[in-house]
Parts: C-alpha cells; sequence; structure tokens
C-alpha cells in the first residue's frame, strides 16, 4: 500500500510517500512559505519515483488544517488533483495529530507528562490540542487566546510540553514549572505516514468534491461561538 502524503499547513512544503508503515519518499523544503512554487515539483519528481519502483497509489493524504489559507488551499487542490486523477481516495489528517505525533516520537518525558500541540493564529491567539503519551486527545482543538491561565487546569497536575509554530510566542505567558517549550518542532509529511495509514485501514475516505480543510482565518468565528457557549 503506497500513499502520497502532502503538508503544507504551515511554511514548511513536504511529501512523502509511505508503504507498509515505512517512509520511502521524503522530500521537504523549510525555506518557505514556496508552497506554489515547490509543491508541483515535489509531487511530479514523487510520482516519478513511485513509477520508477513500479508501486501503484493506493490514496492520498493531506493535512487538513488548522493552518495558512494559502497553505492548505495550494495543498488540498493538489491531492484532490492526484485523487481525480489515479482515482484513489482522499485521506484527511489534522495538523495537530500531525505535530503531537511526532513531538510523542522524539522526545523524551516522564510517561505521565501531556503535549500541547499548537499553531500560531495572530497576536496571542492560537489554536491548540492536548494529547498524552499514547496520542489520545485529553482536550480537543480549541482557538484560545493564550494568558497564564488558559492551560492551568493540565499545568497543575501534570507536567505539560508545549510545541509547534505557537508555542514560542507563550514562553513569556506560561510561567508554570511544569511547563516545557520544544523548540522547532514543526509538521512535516513523512510523520504522516503512520497516521494516514491508519485512516486507510479505517476507512475514513473524504468526499473528494466537497473537502475543505480548517483555516485559521476561521479563527475569531471559532472564537466568538466558544465565546457564547460558555457565557450560556
Amino acid at each position: 500500500m503506497a500513499i502520497i502524503n502532502i503538508e503544507t499547513a504551515t511554511t514548511v512544503c513536504s511529501v512523502a510517500v509511505s508503504e507498509g508503515g515505512k517512509v520511502i519518499i521524503d522530500k521537504v523544503s523549510f525555506d518557505g512559505p514556496s508552497h506554489a512554487s515547490l509543491l508541483g515539483v515535489f509531487v511530479e519528481e514523487t510520482v516519478s519515483e513511485i513509477n520508477s519502483l513500479g508501486l501503484k497509489i493506493d490514496a492520498v493524504a493531506v493535512s487538513s488544517g488548522p493552518g495558512s489559507y494559502t497553505g492548505l488551499r495550494i495543498g488540498v487542490s493538489m491531492a484532490k488533483g492526484l485523487c481525480f486523477g489515479y482515482n484513489v481516495p482522499l485521506l484527511s489528517i489534522h495538523t495537530l495529530d500531525i505535530l503531537a505525533y511526532k513531538a510523542v516520537k522524539e522526545v523524551r518525558v516522564s510517561a505521565e507528562s501531556l503535549f500541547c500541540a499548537m499553531l500560531d493564529a495572530r497576536r496571542m491567539e492560537v489554536y491548540s490540542a492536548i494529547y498524552d503519551k499514547t496520542l489520545k486527545k485529553i482536550c480537543e482543538t480549541q482557538a484560545n487566546i493564550v494568558t497564564e491561565d488558559t492551560y492551568a487546569r493540565f499545568l497543575e497536575k501534570l507536567p505539560v510540553c508545549f510545541f509547534g509554530n505557537g508555542a514560542d510566542k507563550c514562553k513569556n505567558v506560561i510561567q508554570s514549572q511544569n511547563a516545557m517549550f520544544i523548540d522547532d518542532l514543526h509538521p512535516v509529511a513523512g510523520d504522516m505516514a503512520y497516521l494516514s495509514e491508519q485512516a486507510y485501514a479505517e476507512k475514513r475516505f473524504e468526499d473528494v468534491a466537497y473537502f475543505e480543510p480548517f483555516y485559521l482565518k476561521d479563527f475569531v468565528a471559532t472564537v466568538a461561538k466558544n465565546k457564547v457557549l460558555a457565557e450560556m
């Protein structure tokens, strides 16, 4: 089973191919944002390598956000084009899940530690989700304006690792001794392999014609909705 994975939710542009749980092709650029110029080249090279290996494309997986409007639009458009062209299913992988998988895999912390994946929105605003070491979500994805109290209920009990491009601006706000900040952790296609193959096995396919990712530009509406619900 060969799956093309595409990740363009942040300034990083990446494409990877996984087969049987292993990444066999991996292309990534951190010199972004350069999705418009690079993604097509990466995909063309990737398809050529797939053909040279005699593999069949079984599905295309794309990072589904939250993330940059332009980056996600380019990534999803390319993924849909490949799905239509090769008549294969589309898989969507939550961007924060990709970040969390990478952190759990690479960061050595105590077994009870929690992992908070954060994507920058604007000012002191982030999208975040909190996971345990098994990648079980302890707190679903939320749009938050970060203050010293935003994650206090978790930090009072357990160590929490904060990472992603939204974590840097929170260092001076979140002062708890239980807070750990992990630098330079980015969502990339190579870290989608396990998640996309799991989604394929569970047949969590998207409607190629109508699928839309979740853009960071929707942050304001989400915050407003959360505020109304909290006041009810």
